[in-house]
């Protein structure tokens, strides 16, 4: 199922969020844009599932070294802090 927004900034377009069906993605798309009025604008997904494993695999010896003390961790609050 992929995940579609449509937004309407400053009262002159609306944003929506849209679930289509994976099969009818393309077709949903195709149809989208051969309208003047619509404007698509498709969000990157993200971080690829290998990209997933290997920032968890880091973490897990970030954490390790943390609690050995070999690694200086970092206060959550601080990092809660900038952003």
């Amino acid at each position: 199922m992929t995940t579609l927004t449509l937004e309407k900034p400053r009262r002159k377009h609306q944003r929506i969020l849209l679930k289509v069906a994976d099969r009818k993605y393309d077709f949903f798309m195709e149809l989208m844009r051969s309208f003047d009025f619509v404007k698509v604008e498709e969000e990157n997904d993200g971080d690829s599932r290998e990209e997933i494993i290997a920032n968890l695999q880091q973490a897990a010896i970030d954490l390790k070294l943390i609690k050995e003390g070999k690694l200086i961790g970092r206060p959550a609050r601080e990092l809660i802090n900038e952003l």
